[in-house]
């Protein structure tokens, strides 16, 4: 049997790097950041039409937040935020539920009057 093996580590030391950059206390610099995620997208995008590299791909995910905010941008089209825990999904629906409940029935949310124009009739 001939498997195909795929080598996750320069994409898991770009993941790392962004990661850092994204929780050092300094600002990154924005090119250094902009080539680490062109090159780290790129390297998705060549990952995520193989079968073969899945289970390897989702380990590096799980892992890394920053690869996985690229990853989503990569499958917004299909997904929408499709690697968002759902337990913050619905904590978010439930909060916008209450808050829409506190200020009206979301039927009877108040709209801004019309303006008119100077000089129209009234």
């Amino acid at each position: 049997m001939n498997t195909l093996r795929t080598d996750f580590t320069p994409l898991a030391v770009l993941a790392q790097m962004l990661d850092r950059l994204d929780t050092s206390p300094k600002a990154a610099d924005p090119l250094q950041y902009r080539l680490l995620a062109q090159r780290a997208t790129q390297m998705l995008h060549d990952l995520s039409d193989r079968a073969e590299t899945q289970e390897g791909l989702q380990a590096l995910l799980r892992k890394s937040p920053a690869l996985t905010l690229l990853y989503e941008n990569l499958h917004y089209g299909e997904a929408g935020l499709c690697r968002a825990p759902l337990a913050q999904a619905v904590e978010a629906e439930v909060a916008t539920r209450q808050l829409l409940g506190r200020l009206g029935s979301p039927g009877q949310v108040s709209r801004p009057a019309a303006s008119r124009e100077p000089g129209a009739p009234a």
